[in-house]
This record gives C-alpha cells, sequence and structure tokens, in this order.
C-alpha cells in the first residue's frame, strides 16, 4: 500500500508537507502542490479519509438537504426553480475547499427534510445546507448532541440560522424603475399568488417604484395571475381571466411584468392571440431568468435573473468560514434587458 511517507519521497518534500496539500491547513507553494498531487497520481496514492477524520475530528462531509434531484415540474410553485444550479454554487466552494458533499433528497416532500438532517448528523458530517425549494420559512428539527453547523439556502428558518435568501424586493425595483425609465407610466403586475414571500417582497417594490415616481397605482393592474395548485386547465384559465381584465383597462398598459418566465411565456401567446405585438404595442417582462425560456423567446424576453448559483456560493461559504454570530444574507439578482421591452418617446 502507497503511504504518505512514499508521497512525501516521491515528491522530495517532507511528509508534513504533503499533509498540508491533503488537508488544506497550511500555505503551500503551486509549484510545491503539483509536484506533491502529481506524486500521488503516479503512484496511485489515495488518502485514507477515516485517519484523516480520527487525526482532526472532522469527516471532511458537508451534508446537503435538497429536492434537487426528485424535483418535477408538478409543483407550480417550483416554476423556474432549478434547484440544481444552487447546488452547483455550493459545489464550486466546497471544491475549493477540498470538502465532499453528501447529498440527500427529500423526494418533493417538504415534511422529509427534518429527519434527513438528522441522519446527516449522525454521519457526523462537518456541517450542512438545506436548500428549500422556494422562498420561504422551513421547519427544522430541534438540536441533538451531534448536530453540525447549518445554513439554509434560498429560505429561511428562524433568528438562530444563518441563511441565504434572493433579494425579490430589489430585483423588482430595479426592472420597476428601470420601465419607468424607458418611458412606461402604465405598469400592470401579473402576480404569483400573495401566499409567496416573493410575491409580497415584489409587490412592495412595484408600490414603491411607483410612489417614487409620483405615479398613480391603480388597482386594475395588479391581478394575481397564477394558483398554487397543479391543476393546469384552472391555472391557464385564470391567468387568461388576468389578460381579459388588462386589456378591458383605458388606456391599455403600456407594460406587463409577469411573475415568473413561465407566466410570460403564455402571456406572449395569449396577446398575439388578440392581435397584439411585443413590444410594439405591450411590452413584457418576466422573473427568474430561465434562459430556455428567455433567450428563445422571440423577441427575447427582459427578465429579474434570480442568482440561484450564487446563493449556493453564499451559503457555502457562510457555512465553511463562520462569521460571528447568525447571519442573514440577501442576493440580488441582475435584469437582463431584451427586446421584450421598448422606451416610449
Amino acid at each position: 500500500m502507497v503511504t504518505l511517507y512514499d508521497v512525501a519521497k516521491s515528491a522530495g518534500v517532507s511528509p508534513k508537507t504533503v499533509s498540508r496539500v491533503l488537508n488544506g491547513d497550511g500555505p503551500v507553494g503551486k509549484a510545491t502542490r503539483d509536484s506533491v498531487e502529481a506524486a500521488m497520481q503516479a503512484l496511485g496514492y489515495v488518502p485514507s479519509s477515516a485517519a484523516r477524520a480520527l487525526r482532526s475530528a472532522k469527516s471532511g462531509l458537508i451534508g446537503v438537504v435538497s429536492g434537487a434531484i426528485s424535483y418535477t415540474d408538478d409543483n407550480p410553485l417550483l416554476a423556474g426553480l432549478p434547484e440544481i444550479y444552487i447546488l452547483r454554487g455550493i459545489q464550486d466552494v466546497l471544491d475549493e475547499k477540498r470538502l465532499t458533499v453528501l447529498l440527500t433528497d427529500t423526494g418533493g416532500r417538504a415534511d422529509a427534510a427534518p429527519g434527513l438532517l438528522n441522519t446527516l448528523a449522525r454521519h457526523r458530517v462537518d456541517g450542512t445546507i438545506y436548500v428549500a425549494p422556494f422562498h420561504q420559512q422551513v421547519a427544522l428539527p430541534p438540536p441533538t448532541a451531534v448536530s453540525a453547523p447549518l445554513v439554509v439556502a434560498n429560505g429561511f428558518a428562524d433568528d438562530a440560522t444563518s441563511a441565504v435568501v434572493p433579494d425579490d424586493y430589489t430585483g423588482q425595483r430595479v426592472l420597476v424603475d428601470g420601465l419607468i425609465a424607458r418611458g412606461h407610466r402604465r405598469i400592470a403586475y401579473l402576480q404569483l399568488p400573495h401566499a409567496l414571500l416573493a410575491t409580497q417582497h415584489r409587490t412592495r417594490a412595484y408600490e414603491d417604484a411607483h410612489r417614487a415616481a409620483g405615479l398613480p397605482l391603480d388597482p386594475g393592474l395588479m391581478i394575481v395571475a397564477d394558483r398554487v395548485d397543479d391543476d393546469a386547465e384552472a391555472r391557464t384559465a385564470t391567468l387568461q381571466h388576468a389578460i381579459a381584465a388588462l386589456l378591458a383597462t383605458s388606456p391599455l398598459p403600456t407594460a406587463i411584468c409577469c411573475g415568473n418566465d413561465r407566466m410570460a411565456l403564455a402571456v406572449y401567446g395569449m396577446l398575439r392571440a388578440r392581435g397584439l405585438r411585443i413590444p410594439d404595442d405591450i411590452s413584457v417582462a418576466g422573473y427568474d431568468d430561465y434562459r430556455l425560456i428567455s433567450e428563445t423567446l422571440y423577441p427575447a424576453l427582459t427578465t429579474v435573473a434570480l442568482p440561484y448559483r450564487e446563493i449556493g456560493r453564499q451559503a457555502a461559504r457562510l457555512l465553511t468560514e463562520p462569521q460571528s454570530g447568525t447571519r442573514r444574507i440577501t442576493v440580488p439578482g441582475p435584469v437582463h434587458w431584451r427586446d421584450s421591452v421598448t422606451t416610449i418617446t
């Protein structure tokens, strides 16, 4: 069996230097690191994670609870949320730190998360990231003797648990401010259900942008256009009623903000079925920057990006680079201005 000492001899360094490369617990120059890693590869050296855990009292494992594997499009609340991007952001940081992800999946059941968190704790993970399926408050099990540090990504739990959440307010505010700056004065907002925290934050941003610009708030331009159930026919009917109500207002809105990109996709078809051109007659904007939709629609969709990957990165950093005290970080996403929005002169 190849040992650490064999690697040190082959690389021409001390065993302590090899240990530093393996554990990342001390400064090592790039040339030396490359030499050690080349020796390990040439000799086929496989470090013992069990031995390292015994020496350091750390396993090198980070637990992640997510629904990314079992995610389907059947749940309308998850529309536009590719949890896989949050996992990629987590992996970005953990790879840099030479930590290993131990991934568990909820199977699409929110009530499975507390049990999975306890299971990971029994496996002696060094910390856990709970990826919420959407921006919401999540339930956590009570702490145990083996509980590891925990961070919630894309949601929050309580004041004692660190969390990273999307900045829904800023995203919607920048979008509406931008529409106003482009000459739009009658801006409609087709909302997701009010039960969603994202809708509450975005609605406040929409209203604040109008107040800041001295524009009246017309209740007829703010309509809930989606449902929380998975009845596709009923959800389409809800959106159709919302579009009909908007088009019955006078004067017509010059821009429509949609609760997500999937709604915007349907709005494109409904407006065109009524002979309206985008953006010549009505501008349309979405939310999520779900690229399969936003970049393939014609004209390409203006939309606010939900920064999933950055949420994952921030959560991993918050877990592995702890600061003093509990922290809640909000991550804004940029507005991608595309051809679905025109400027009114």
